[in-house]
């Protein structure tokens, strides 16, 4: 499974809504696992962003289709990014 960071910001509506998102993140983890992915963890976060998630899916077209549907809902913006573990960040650079 690919490792993605997932940076959160919530859209007037997501706020003005706030408490309910505790439910559409249950919702967003159902629909991870449904597409065969995960929440790693999750915090909710000071500064820039509302939300930071760690997240494994299968592939980038997941990835990016989950992403997708949860900007669907209007509520949150995302940033995804592709993380790489250690051991490739490694590998990556030895071949450099």
């Amino acid at each position: 499974m690919t490792t993605y960071i997932v940076l959160v910001n919530w859209t007037d509506e997501g706020i003005r809504n706030v408490g309910d998102s505790p439910k559409r993140l249950d919702a967003a983890r159902k629909l991870l696992a449904d597409m065969g992915g995960t929440f790693r963890d999750i915090w909710m976060t000071m500064g820039e962003h509302d939300l930071v998630a760690i997240c494994e899916a299968p592939d980038d077209a997941v990835a990016a289709r989950f992403a997708l549907m949860l900007a669907k809902g209007g509520s949150i913006r995302t940033r995804t990014l592709k993380a790489f573990p250690e051991a490739a960040y490694r590998e990556i650079i030895a071949k450099l």
